[in-house]
Protein backbone atom coordinates (compact mmCIF):
# COMPACT_ATOMS: atom_id res chain seq x y z
CA UNK A 1 0.00 0.00 0.00
CA UNK A 2 1.22 3.46 -0.85
CA UNK A 3 1.72 6.67 0.98
CA UNK A 4 3.63 9.92 0.69
CA UNK A 5 6.52 11.18 2.73
CA UNK A 6 7.99 14.47 3.93
CA UNK A 7 10.92 14.91 6.37
CA UNK A 8 11.37 17.37 9.21
CA UNK A 9 14.68 17.43 11.05
CA UNK A 10 15.27 14.27 13.07
CA UNK A 11 11.64 13.77 13.98
CA UNK A 12 9.14 12.75 11.37
CA UNK A 13 5.99 14.78 11.18
CA UNK A 14 2.79 12.81 11.31
CA UNK A 15 -0.93 12.61 11.80
CA UNK A 16 -2.26 10.32 14.41
CA UNK A 17 -5.74 10.73 13.06
CA UNK A 18 -4.28 7.97 10.93
CA UNK A 19 -4.58 7.92 7.27
CA UNK A 20 -6.02 4.49 6.66
CA UNK A 21 -5.79 0.82 7.45
CA UNK A 22 -2.24 -0.01 6.46
CA UNK A 23 -0.29 -2.91 7.82
CA UNK A 24 3.24 -2.51 6.48
CA UNK A 25 6.17 -0.18 6.75
CA UNK A 26 6.42 3.10 4.86
CA UNK A 27 9.35 3.67 2.56
CA UNK A 28 10.80 7.12 2.00
CA UNK A 29 10.24 9.45 -0.90
CA UNK A 30 10.22 13.08 -1.88
CA UNK A 31 6.80 14.64 -1.50
CA UNK A 32 5.44 11.62 -3.28
CA UNK A 33 4.50 8.04 -2.85
CA UNK A 34 6.37 5.45 -0.91
CA UNK A 35 6.52 1.93 -2.24
CA UNK A 36 5.25 -1.20 -0.60
CA UNK A 37 2.79 -1.33 2.28
CA UNK A 38 2.60 1.93 4.24
CA UNK A 39 1.79 2.45 7.89
CA UNK A 40 -1.33 4.05 9.24
CA UNK A 41 0.53 7.32 9.58
CA UNK A 42 2.77 8.81 6.97
CA UNK A 43 6.37 9.60 7.82
CA UNK A 44 6.97 13.10 6.53
CA UNK A 45 10.33 14.53 5.44
CA UNK A 46 11.82 18.03 4.81
CA UNK A 47 10.71 20.70 2.39
CA UNK A 48 13.35 20.51 -0.31
CA UNK A 49 13.17 17.52 -2.60
CA UNK A 50 16.72 17.73 -3.99
CA UNK A 51 15.20 17.40 -7.42
CA UNK A 52 17.30 18.40 -10.41
CA UNK A 53 14.82 20.34 -12.51
CA UNK A 54 17.42 21.80 -14.82
CA UNK A 55 17.04 19.10 -17.43
CA UNK A 56 15.15 19.81 -20.63
CA UNK A 57 14.16 18.10 -23.81
CA UNK A 58 16.74 19.68 -26.09
CA UNK A 59 18.21 16.30 -27.01
CA UNK A 60 15.02 15.05 -28.67
CA UNK A 61 15.53 12.05 -30.86
CA UNK A 62 13.42 10.09 -33.31
CA UNK A 63 15.34 6.87 -32.75
CA UNK A 64 13.41 4.53 -30.44
CA UNK A 65 15.15 3.49 -27.23
CA UNK A 66 15.35 -0.14 -26.18
CA UNK A 67 11.92 0.26 -24.55
CA UNK A 68 10.44 1.70 -27.73
CA UNK A 69 10.34 5.25 -26.34
CA UNK A 70 10.69 8.20 -28.70
CA UNK A 71 10.92 11.56 -26.99
CA UNK A 72 7.85 13.70 -27.63
CA UNK A 73 5.84 10.88 -29.22
CA UNK A 74 2.90 9.66 -27.12
CA UNK A 75 0.54 6.74 -27.60
CA UNK A 76 -2.91 6.60 -26.03
CA UNK A 77 -2.93 5.47 -22.41
CA UNK A 78 -5.58 2.94 -23.42
CA UNK A 79 -2.80 0.98 -25.13
CA UNK A 80 -1.20 0.27 -21.74
CA UNK A 81 -4.09 0.28 -19.29
CA UNK A 82 -4.27 -2.69 -16.87
CA UNK A 83 -0.96 -4.14 -18.15
CA UNK A 84 0.57 -4.85 -14.77
CA UNK A 85 3.91 -6.13 -13.55
CA UNK A 86 2.03 -7.91 -10.74
CA UNK A 87 -1.58 -8.49 -11.82
CA UNK A 88 -4.10 -8.73 -9.00
CA UNK A 89 -5.95 -11.96 -8.46
CA UNK A 90 -9.73 -12.02 -8.60
CA UNK A 91 -12.24 -10.05 -10.64
CA UNK A 92 -9.85 -7.36 -11.81
CA UNK A 93 -9.11 -6.36 -15.42
CA UNK A 94 -5.35 -6.79 -14.92
CA UNK A 95 -3.28 -8.68 -17.46
CA UNK A 96 0.39 -9.61 -17.29
CA UNK A 97 2.64 -6.74 -18.25
CA UNK A 98 5.83 -5.04 -17.11
CA UNK A 99 6.87 -2.02 -15.09
CA UNK A 100 7.65 -0.35 -18.42
CA UNK A 101 4.03 -0.88 -19.45
CA UNK A 102 2.85 0.76 -16.22
CA UNK A 103 5.29 3.61 -16.79
CA UNK A 104 4.04 4.03 -20.35
CA UNK A 105 0.49 4.33 -19.00
CA UNK A 106 1.65 6.99 -16.52
CA UNK A 107 3.55 8.88 -19.23
CA UNK A 108 0.58 8.87 -21.62
CA UNK A 109 -1.95 9.70 -18.89
CA UNK A 110 0.19 12.60 -17.65
CA UNK A 111 0.79 14.04 -21.11
CA UNK A 112 -2.93 13.89 -21.83
CA UNK A 113 -4.46 15.09 -18.55
CA UNK A 114 -1.80 16.84 -16.42
CA UNK A 115 -2.54 20.55 -16.13
CA UNK A 116 1.08 21.54 -16.81
CA UNK A 117 1.92 18.69 -19.21
CA UNK A 118 4.32 20.90 -21.16
CA UNK A 119 6.49 21.33 -18.03
CA UNK A 120 7.12 17.58 -17.61
CA UNK A 121 10.52 16.28 -18.66
CA UNK A 122 9.89 13.39 -21.06
CA UNK A 123 11.68 10.48 -19.39
CA UNK A 124 12.17 7.07 -21.04
CA UNK A 125 9.72 4.68 -19.31
CA UNK A 126 12.30 1.92 -19.62
CA UNK A 127 14.79 3.70 -17.38
CA UNK A 128 12.79 3.37 -14.15
CA UNK A 129 12.05 -0.01 -12.58
CA UNK A 130 9.45 1.33 -10.12
CA UNK A 131 6.19 2.85 -11.33
CA UNK A 132 5.89 5.02 -8.23
CA UNK A 133 9.33 6.50 -8.79
CA UNK A 134 8.46 7.13 -12.43
CA UNK A 135 5.23 8.82 -11.36
CA UNK A 136 7.28 11.20 -9.23
CA UNK A 137 8.94 12.48 -12.41
CA UNK A 138 5.64 13.14 -14.16
CA UNK A 139 5.06 16.61 -12.75
CA UNK A 140 6.17 20.23 -12.90
CA UNK A 141 9.01 21.46 -10.73
CA UNK A 142 8.30 25.16 -11.40
CA UNK A 143 7.70 27.67 -8.57
CA UNK A 144 4.83 29.99 -7.63
CA UNK A 145 5.31 33.79 -7.47
CA UNK A 146 6.07 33.45 -3.74
CA UNK A 147 8.70 30.79 -4.41
CA UNK A 148 6.69 27.73 -3.38
CA UNK A 149 6.73 24.53 -5.43
CA UNK A 150 3.85 24.84 -7.90
CA UNK A 151 3.00 21.15 -7.74
CA UNK A 152 3.46 20.00 -4.17
CA UNK A 153 0.34 17.85 -4.32
CA UNK A 154 1.43 14.79 -6.35
CA UNK A 155 0.71 11.44 -4.66
CA UNK A 156 -0.59 7.89 -5.03
CA UNK A 157 -2.56 5.43 -2.90
CA UNK A 158 -3.52 1.80 -3.01
CA UNK A 159 -6.87 1.85 -4.85
CA UNK A 160 -8.68 -0.28 -2.28
CA UNK A 161 -7.43 1.96 0.50
CA UNK A 162 -8.45 5.10 -1.38
CA UNK A 163 -11.98 3.82 -1.93
CA UNK A 164 -12.33 2.90 1.70
CA UNK A 165 -10.95 6.17 3.01
CA UNK A 166 -12.88 8.50 0.75
CA UNK A 167 -16.23 6.80 1.22
CA UNK A 168 -16.27 5.76 4.87
CA UNK A 169 -13.81 7.98 6.68
CA UNK A 170 -12.48 4.87 8.43
CA UNK A 171 -8.78 4.91 9.17
CA UNK A 172 -6.49 3.26 11.68
CA UNK A 173 -4.77 4.82 14.65
CA UNK A 174 -5.28 6.39 18.05
CA UNK A 175 -7.79 9.07 17.07
CA UNK A 176 -5.70 12.20 17.56
CA UNK A 177 -4.18 14.71 15.16
CA UNK A 178 -0.97 16.46 16.15
CA UNK A 179 0.51 19.91 15.57
CA UNK A 180 4.28 20.25 15.21
CA UNK A 181 4.92 23.48 17.11
CA UNK A 182 8.69 22.96 16.95
CA UNK A 183 10.31 20.34 14.71
CA UNK A 184 13.87 20.60 16.05
CA UNK A 185 15.13 20.01 19.60
CA UNK A 186 13.72 21.13 21.89
CA UNK A 187 10.75 19.73 19.96
CA UNK A 188 7.16 20.45 20.85
CA UNK A 189 4.36 18.18 19.64
CA UNK A 190 0.86 19.03 20.81
CA UNK A 191 -2.54 17.42 20.22
CA UNK A 192 -4.58 19.64 17.89
CA UNK A 193 -7.82 17.69 18.14
CA UNK A 194 -9.16 14.22 18.83
CA UNK A 195 -11.91 12.06 17.43
CA UNK A 196 -14.72 10.97 19.78
CA UNK A 197 -14.94 7.36 20.96
CA UNK A 198 -11.34 6.49 20.15
CA UNK A 199 -8.34 5.25 22.16
CA UNK A 200 -7.23 8.87 22.59
CA UNK A 201 -10.55 10.10 23.92
CA UNK A 202 -10.97 6.97 26.07
CA UNK A 203 -7.96 8.06 28.15
CA UNK A 204 -9.13 11.70 28.16
CA UNK A 205 -6.52 13.04 25.76
CA UNK A 206 -7.58 16.39 24.34
CA UNK A 207 -6.40 19.49 22.52
CA UNK A 208 -3.40 21.16 24.11
CA UNK A 209 -1.88 18.02 25.62
CA UNK A 210 1.84 17.78 24.88
CA UNK A 211 3.63 14.51 24.11
CA UNK A 212 6.90 14.34 26.05
CA UNK A 213 8.05 10.74 25.77
CA UNK A 214 7.25 7.60 23.79
CA UNK A 215 8.26 4.11 24.91
CA UNK A 216 10.91 5.54 27.20
CA UNK A 217 12.48 7.91 24.63
CA UNK A 218 12.51 11.67 25.23
CA UNK A 219 10.59 13.17 22.31
CA UNK A 220 11.69 16.70 23.18
CA UNK A 221 15.46 16.27 23.20
CA UNK A 222 16.44 12.79 22.00
CA UNK A 223 18.78 12.51 19.03
CA UNK A 224 20.22 9.64 17.03
CA UNK A 225 18.57 7.34 14.54
CA UNK A 226 17.83 4.60 17.05
CA UNK A 227 15.83 6.94 19.27
CA UNK A 228 14.06 8.49 16.29
CA UNK A 229 13.09 4.99 15.14
CA UNK A 230 11.49 4.34 18.54
CA UNK A 231 9.58 7.61 18.38
CA UNK A 232 8.41 6.86 14.85
CA UNK A 233 7.32 3.38 15.81
CA UNK A 234 5.06 4.85 18.47
CA UNK A 235 3.73 7.65 16.33
CA UNK A 236 3.41 5.45 13.24
CA UNK A 237 2.47 1.92 14.31
CA UNK A 238 2.79 -0.53 11.44
CA UNK A 239 -0.04 -2.83 12.49
CA UNK A 240 -3.44 -2.67 14.10
CA UNK A 241 -3.34 -3.60 17.77
CA UNK A 242 0.13 -2.19 18.46
CA UNK A 243 0.48 -0.71 21.94
CA UNK A 244 2.80 2.16 22.81
CA UNK A 245 3.39 4.07 26.01
CA UNK A 246 3.16 7.87 25.97
CA UNK A 247 4.12 10.37 28.65
CA UNK A 248 1.70 13.29 28.36
CA UNK A 249 1.33 16.67 30.00
CA UNK A 250 -2.28 17.80 29.72
CA UNK A 251 -3.23 21.41 29.13
CA UNK A 252 -2.93 23.43 32.36
CA UNK A 253 -1.38 20.46 34.19
CA UNK A 254 1.84 20.71 36.16
CA UNK A 255 2.32 16.97 36.45
CA UNK A 256 2.71 14.43 33.67
CA UNK A 257 0.82 11.18 33.25
CA UNK A 258 1.46 7.98 31.35
CA UNK A 259 -1.05 6.42 28.96
CA UNK A 260 -0.92 3.35 26.77
CA UNK A 261 -2.53 3.68 23.34
CA UNK A 262 -3.40 0.77 21.10
CA UNK A 263 -3.94 1.41 17.40
CA UNK A 264 -7.38 0.50 16.11
CA UNK A 265 -9.80 1.44 13.34
CA UNK A 266 -10.95 5.04 13.63
CA UNK A 267 -14.08 6.52 12.10
CA UNK A 268 -13.63 10.23 11.46
CA UNK A 269 -16.24 12.68 12.68
CA UNK A 270 -15.59 15.53 10.25
CA UNK A 271 -18.16 17.98 11.69
CA UNK A 272 -17.76 18.71 15.40
CA UNK A 273 -18.47 21.30 18.10
CA UNK A 274 -21.59 22.75 16.50
CA UNK A 275 -22.73 25.49 18.85
CA UNK A 276 -24.40 28.87 19.19
CA UNK A 277 -22.77 31.87 20.88
CA UNK A 278 -25.07 34.56 22.25
CA UNK A 279 -23.85 38.12 21.67
CA UNK A 280 -25.39 41.56 22.16
CA UNK A 281 -25.91 41.77 18.40
CA UNK A 282 -27.48 38.38 17.82
CA UNK A 283 -26.74 34.68 17.87
CA UNK A 284 -23.58 33.46 16.17
CA UNK A 285 -23.21 29.90 14.93
CA UNK A 286 -19.93 28.00 15.08
CA UNK A 287 -18.89 24.66 13.67
CA UNK A 288 -15.61 22.83 13.24
CA UNK A 289 -15.36 21.20 9.81
CA UNK A 290 -12.27 19.01 9.41
CA UNK A 291 -12.65 16.91 6.23
CA UNK A 292 -14.66 16.96 2.99
CA UNK A 293 -15.29 13.22 3.09
CA UNK A 294 -18.48 11.35 2.21
CA UNK A 295 -19.77 11.12 5.78
CA UNK A 296 -19.55 14.89 6.21
CA UNK A 297 -22.51 15.47 3.89
CA UNK A 298 -25.19 14.35 6.35
CA UNK A 299 -23.30 15.85 9.29
CA UNK A 300 -23.20 19.25 7.59
CA UNK A 301 -26.91 19.05 6.82
CA UNK A 302 -27.65 18.25 10.46
CA UNK A 303 -25.41 21.09 11.65
CA UNK A 304 -27.02 23.67 9.39
CA UNK A 305 -30.50 22.45 10.33
CA UNK A 306 -29.62 23.03 13.98
CA UNK A 307 -28.13 26.47 13.36
CA UNK A 308 -31.13 27.50 11.29
CA UNK A 309 -33.49 26.49 14.08
CA UNK A 310 -31.41 28.61 16.45
CA UNK A 311 -31.94 31.62 14.15
CA UNK A 312 -28.29 32.62 13.95
CA UNK A 313 -27.41 35.95 12.33
CA UNK A 314 -23.76 35.11 11.59
CA UNK A 315 -21.75 31.94 11.03
CA UNK A 316 -18.15 31.07 11.87
CA UNK A 317 -16.86 27.99 10.02
CA UNK A 318 -13.63 26.62 11.47
CA UNK A 319 -11.62 25.28 8.52
CA UNK A 320 -8.17 25.56 10.10
CA UNK A 321 -7.53 21.81 9.85
CA UNK A 322 -9.59 21.06 6.74
CA UNK A 323 -7.28 20.03 3.92
CA UNK A 324 -10.00 19.39 1.36
CA UNK A 325 -11.69 16.41 -0.25
CA UNK A 326 -14.79 16.19 -2.40
CA UNK A 327 -15.53 19.39 -4.31
CA UNK A 328 -19.25 18.59 -4.38
CA UNK A 329 -19.35 18.82 -0.58
CA UNK A 330 -17.65 22.22 -0.70
CA UNK A 331 -20.35 23.28 -3.17
CA UNK A 332 -23.14 22.02 -0.90
CA UNK A 333 -21.80 23.83 2.18
CA UNK A 334 -21.37 27.04 0.19
CA UNK A 335 -25.01 26.81 -0.88
CA UNK A 336 -26.15 26.15 2.69
CA UNK A 337 -24.37 29.35 3.76
CA UNK A 338 -25.55 31.60 0.93
CA UNK A 339 -28.97 30.11 0.25
CA UNK A 340 -31.25 31.94 -2.19
CA UNK A 341 -28.52 34.35 -3.30
CA UNK A 342 -26.66 31.44 -4.91
CA UNK A 343 -29.49 29.68 -6.72
CA UNK A 344 -28.85 29.40 -10.45
CA UNK A 345 -25.38 30.90 -10.12
CA UNK A 346 -21.97 29.41 -10.82
CA UNK A 347 -20.06 27.88 -7.92
CA UNK A 348 -17.03 26.91 -9.94
CA UNK A 349 -15.75 25.88 -13.32
CA UNK A 350 -13.02 23.33 -14.01
CA UNK A 351 -10.29 24.37 -16.44
CA UNK A 352 -8.11 21.60 -17.90
CA UNK A 353 -4.98 21.95 -20.00
CA UNK A 354 -5.11 23.52 -23.45
CA UNK A 355 -5.70 20.13 -25.09
CA UNK A 356 -9.11 19.95 -23.41
CA UNK A 357 -10.91 23.27 -23.56
CA UNK A 358 -14.39 21.88 -24.25
CA UNK A 359 -14.47 18.24 -23.09
CA UNK A 360 -13.43 16.74 -19.78
CA UNK A 361 -10.52 14.37 -20.60
CA UNK A 362 -11.43 11.97 -17.82
CA UNK A 363 -15.22 11.72 -18.04
CA UNK A 364 -15.66 12.65 -21.70
CA UNK A 365 -18.44 15.07 -20.77
CA UNK A 366 -18.74 18.65 -22.00
CA UNK A 367 -17.04 21.18 -19.76
CA UNK A 368 -19.76 23.37 -18.29
CA UNK A 369 -19.78 25.58 -15.19
CA UNK A 370 -21.08 23.91 -12.01
CA UNK A 371 -23.95 25.71 -10.32
CA UNK A 372 -24.44 25.90 -6.57
CA UNK A 373 -26.08 22.66 -5.44
CA UNK A 374 -29.34 22.96 -3.52
CA UNK A 375 -29.74 19.18 -3.18
CA UNK A 376 -27.53 16.46 -1.73
CA UNK A 377 -25.20 14.60 -4.07
CA UNK A 378 -25.85 11.34 -2.21
CA UNK A 379 -22.55 10.77 -0.43
CA UNK A 380 -24.15 10.03 2.94
CA UNK A 381 -27.49 11.83 2.72
CA UNK A 382 -30.13 10.49 0.31
CA UNK A 383 -29.45 11.81 -3.18
CA UNK A 384 -31.76 14.70 -4.02
CA UNK A 385 -32.39 15.71 -0.41
CA UNK A 386 -33.18 19.43 -0.27
CA UNK A 387 -30.38 21.19 1.56
CA UNK A 388 -31.18 23.61 4.37
CA UNK A 389 -29.96 27.16 3.85
CA UNK A 390 -28.98 29.98 6.21
CA UNK A 391 -29.31 32.80 3.62
CA UNK A 392 -26.40 34.75 5.11
CA UNK A 393 -24.79 37.76 3.40
CA UNK A 394 -21.37 36.95 4.90
CA UNK A 395 -19.40 34.21 6.61
CA UNK A 396 -16.36 34.14 8.89
CA UNK A 397 -13.80 31.41 8.18
CA UNK A 398 -11.06 30.38 10.60
CA UNK A 399 -8.02 29.26 8.62
CA UNK A 400 -4.47 27.96 8.88
CA UNK A 401 -1.79 26.45 6.73
CA UNK A 402 -3.83 23.24 6.72
CA UNK A 403 -6.80 24.96 5.07
CA UNK A 404 -6.47 23.66 1.56
CA UNK A 405 -8.10 22.78 -1.72
CA UNK A 406 -11.84 22.13 -1.36
CA UNK A 407 -11.87 24.38 1.73
CA UNK A 408 -10.37 27.18 -0.34
CA UNK A 409 -12.97 26.45 -3.02
CA UNK A 410 -15.70 27.36 -0.51
CA UNK A 411 -14.03 30.74 0.00
CA UNK A 412 -13.48 31.32 -3.70
CA UNK A 413 -16.93 30.13 -4.77
CA UNK A 414 -18.70 32.42 -2.32
CA UNK A 415 -16.52 35.38 -3.30
CA UNK A 416 -17.51 34.72 -6.91
CA UNK A 417 -21.12 35.69 -6.08
CA UNK A 418 -20.02 38.63 -3.88
CA UNK A 419 -20.84 37.03 -0.55
CA UNK A 420 -18.49 38.61 2.01
CA UNK A 421 -15.88 36.19 3.33
CA UNK A 422 -13.92 37.36 6.39
CA UNK A 423 -10.76 35.37 7.11
CA UNK A 424 -9.41 34.96 10.63
CA UNK A 425 -6.19 32.97 11.09
CA UNK A 426 -3.23 32.52 8.80
CA UNK A 427 -2.57 31.93 5.11
CA UNK A 428 -4.35 29.01 3.50
CA UNK A 429 -2.21 26.47 1.63
CA UNK A 430 -2.86 27.70 -1.91
CA UNK A 431 -4.35 24.86 -3.94
CA UNK A 432 -6.87 25.92 -6.58
CA UNK A 433 -6.17 22.61 -8.30
CA UNK A 434 -7.68 19.16 -8.25
CA UNK A 435 -7.90 15.79 -9.91
CA UNK A 436 -9.76 12.60 -10.49
CA UNK A 437 -8.34 9.42 -9.04
CA UNK A 438 -6.69 7.66 -11.99
CA UNK A 439 -6.61 3.92 -11.30
CA UNK A 440 -4.25 1.40 -12.84
CA UNK A 441 -2.99 -1.97 -11.60
CA UNK A 442 -4.34 -1.44 -8.07
CA UNK A 443 -2.85 2.01 -7.58
CA UNK A 444 -4.81 5.28 -7.64
CA UNK A 445 -2.69 8.11 -8.99
CA UNK A 446 -3.50 11.70 -8.13
CA UNK A 447 -1.99 14.16 -10.59
CA UNK A 448 -3.10 17.78 -10.96
CA UNK A 449 -5.57 17.90 -13.85
CA UNK A 450 -7.63 21.03 -13.44
CA UNK A 451 -7.85 24.48 -11.96
CA UNK A 452 -11.06 25.54 -10.25
CA UNK A 453 -12.24 29.10 -10.94
CA UNK A 454 -15.26 30.92 -9.54
CA UNK A 455 -18.11 32.74 -11.27
CA UNK A 456 -15.78 35.66 -11.98
CA UNK A 457 -13.18 33.40 -13.57
CA UNK A 458 -10.78 33.79 -10.64
CA UNK A 459 -8.67 30.88 -9.45
CA UNK A 460 -5.17 32.32 -9.12
CA UNK A 461 -4.52 31.80 -5.42
CA UNK A 462 -1.58 29.42 -5.62
CA UNK A 463 -0.02 31.16 -2.59
CA UNK A 464 -3.23 30.95 -0.59
CA UNK A 465 -5.70 33.45 0.81
CA UNK A 466 -4.26 35.94 3.32
CA UNK A 467 -6.13 37.86 6.04
CA UNK A 468 -5.01 41.39 5.27
CA UNK A 469 -6.69 43.92 7.56
CA UNK A 470 -3.71 43.95 9.94
CA UNK A 471 -0.96 43.01 7.43
CA UNK A 472 0.77 45.53 5.15
CA UNK A 473 1.90 43.10 2.47
CA UNK A 474 -0.06 39.83 2.41
CA UNK A 475 1.76 36.96 0.75
CA UNK A 476 -1.34 35.52 -0.86
CA UNK A 477 -4.67 36.75 -2.22
CA UNK A 478 -5.87 39.31 0.35
CA UNK A 479 -9.17 38.97 2.20
CA UNK A 480 -10.58 41.16 4.95
CA UNK A 481 -9.73 39.74 8.34
CA UNK A 482 -7.02 39.28 10.95
CA UNK A 483 -3.82 37.27 11.14
CA UNK A 484 -3.90 35.03 14.22
CA UNK A 485 -1.76 31.99 15.10
CA UNK A 486 -3.31 28.74 16.28
CA UNK A 487 -4.15 28.83 19.97
CA UNK A 488 -3.52 25.35 21.30
CA UNK A 489 -4.22 26.53 24.83
CA UNK A 490 -7.98 26.60 24.44
CA UNK A 491 -10.48 24.06 23.21
CA UNK A 492 -11.91 24.43 19.73
CA UNK A 493 -15.23 26.27 19.98
CA UNK A 494 -14.25 28.05 23.19
CA UNK A 495 -15.15 31.74 22.71
CA UNK A 496 -11.81 32.60 24.36
CA UNK A 497 -9.78 30.59 21.82
CA UNK A 498 -7.69 33.16 19.90
CA UNK A 499 -9.09 32.69 16.39
CA UNK A 500 -12.71 32.42 17.49
CA UNK A 501 -12.34 35.31 19.95
CA UNK A 502 -10.81 37.45 17.19
CA UNK A 503 -13.67 36.63 14.83
CA UNK A 504 -16.22 37.67 17.46
CA UNK A 505 -14.32 40.90 18.17
CA UNK A 506 -13.92 41.74 14.46
CA UNK A 507 -17.61 41.08 13.97
CA UNK A 508 -18.43 43.79 16.53
CA UNK A 509 -15.88 46.42 15.55
CA UNK A 510 -14.73 45.72 12.00
CA UNK A 511 -11.09 46.00 13.12
CA UNK A 512 -8.57 43.48 14.35
CA UNK A 513 -8.16 43.51 18.12
CA UNK A 514 -4.78 43.83 19.78
CA UNK A 515 -3.33 40.35 20.38
CA UNK A 516 -3.45 39.16 23.96
CA UNK A 517 -1.97 36.03 25.47
CA UNK A 518 -3.53 34.64 28.61
CA UNK A 519 -1.41 32.90 31.21
CA UNK A 520 -3.29 29.73 30.42
CA UNK A 521 -2.14 29.88 26.82
CA UNK A 522 1.54 30.58 27.44
CA UNK A 523 2.59 26.94 27.71
CA UNK A 524 1.61 26.19 24.14
CA UNK A 525 1.61 29.59 22.46
CA UNK A 526 3.87 29.94 19.43
CA UNK A 527 4.91 32.96 17.41
CA UNK A 528 3.67 31.42 14.15
CA UNK A 529 1.35 28.72 12.91
CA UNK A 530 2.26 25.21 14.03
CA UNK A 531 2.69 22.64 11.26
CA UNK A 532 -0.28 20.32 11.18
CA UNK A 533 0.31 17.39 8.87
CA UNK A 534 -2.62 15.51 7.38
CA UNK A 535 -2.70 12.67 4.88
CA UNK A 536 -2.41 13.64 1.22
CA UNK A 537 -5.88 12.33 0.40
CA UNK A 538 -7.30 14.86 2.89
CA UNK A 539 -5.39 17.78 1.39
CA UNK A 540 -6.92 17.84 -2.05
CA UNK A 541 -9.85 18.75 -4.27
CA UNK A 542 -11.37 15.57 -5.61
CA UNK A 543 -14.17 15.06 -8.11
CA UNK A 544 -16.36 11.98 -8.31
CA UNK A 545 -16.90 10.69 -11.84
Amino acid sequence: MLWTTKKISQLYAFTVMFSCVFLGACSGGSEGSGSGPAPPIANFVSADDNVDDSADNDDMTTVPSESGWIAGVFESRDNFVNMCASPREGSFPDVQGTVTDENNWLRAMSDDTYLWYDEIEDVDPGTEDDALEYFELMRSFELTPAGNRKDRFHFALDTEVWERLSQSGISAGYGMTLSIVSSTPPRKVVIAYTEPNTPASDVNLARGAEILEIDGVDLVNASGSQNVDVLNAGLSPEELGESHEFVIRDLDATETRTVVLQSTEITSTPVQNVSVIDTDTGRVGYMLFNDHIATSEQQLIDAVDLLKEEEIVDLIVDLRYNGGGFLDIANELAYMIAGDASIGRVFDELQFNDKHSTVNPVTGRLLLPTLFRSTARGFSAPAGTTLPALDLPRVFVLTGGGTCSASEAIINGLRGIDLEVIQIGSNTCGKPYGFYAMDNCGTSYFTIQFRSVNAKGFGDYSDGFSPSSDVETPTGTPLPGCNVADDLGHMLGDPEEAKLATALAYRDSGVCPEPTVSARRLSVQQSGEGQLIKPEWLRNMTVIQ
